[in-house]
């Protein structure tokens, strides 16, 4: 098993990574669904899946902390589908701060923990680390299709961000 360590560096290389694909891109982008198509994900539906993975596993954290660690026996599939009906209608803005904050707070469990216990390792890598890389692939594939089309066409009925359609001066 690795140490804690190193654990928190392939977390934070992982992010790194992760996090540098999701700023690419503009609102309009991150919130077009594309990333899952058949399920109408966009990027934002990814984060706020990390985000949740990332909460939920901190709780697990805490609970090993105290001693009160129970196996999860919860669906995957089912848990998956709450968070996703949970954070859809939430704003890009929202959902990529409580992802900042779900991986402040994993990070806060994992370096409290006096001791690394299987089910800790496994929660930490595979809700952080493990969990970016994963979708990874995918993110980098979907974020280089979005860029490569550029910016989204101005529409000429309304006003250019730039003047606001107001009155100048």
């Amino acid at each position: 098993m690795s140490t804690k360590a190193e654990m928190i560096r392939q977390e934070d290389e992982a992010w790194a990574r992760f996090e540098t694909v999701v700023e690419s891109l503009s609102e309009e982008q991150a919130l077009e669904p594309g990333y899952y198509p058949d399920d109408g994900w966009s990027v934002k539906d990814l984060v706020a899946h990390i985000g949740s993975w990332m909460a939920e596993a901190s709780n697990m954290l805490e609970r090993i902390r105290f001693g009160t660690y129970a196996p999860d026996t919860r669906d995957t599939d089912d848990l998956n589908k709450q968070f996703y009906e949970a954070n859809r209608d939430l704003p890009l803005d929202v959902v990529r701060a409580e992802c900042q904050s779900a991986r402040v707070r994993i990070l806060q469990e994992w370096d409290a923990l006096a001791e690394i216990t299987t089910e800790a390792a496994e929660w930490f890598e595979e809700s952080a680390a493990k969990h970016c890389v994963e979708h990874q692939a995918r993110l980098e594939e979907w974020a280089t299709e979005l860029l490569a089309r550029g910016p989204a066409p101005v529409d000429e009925g309304k006003p250019s961000p730039d003047t606001g359609g107001g009155p100048s001066g």
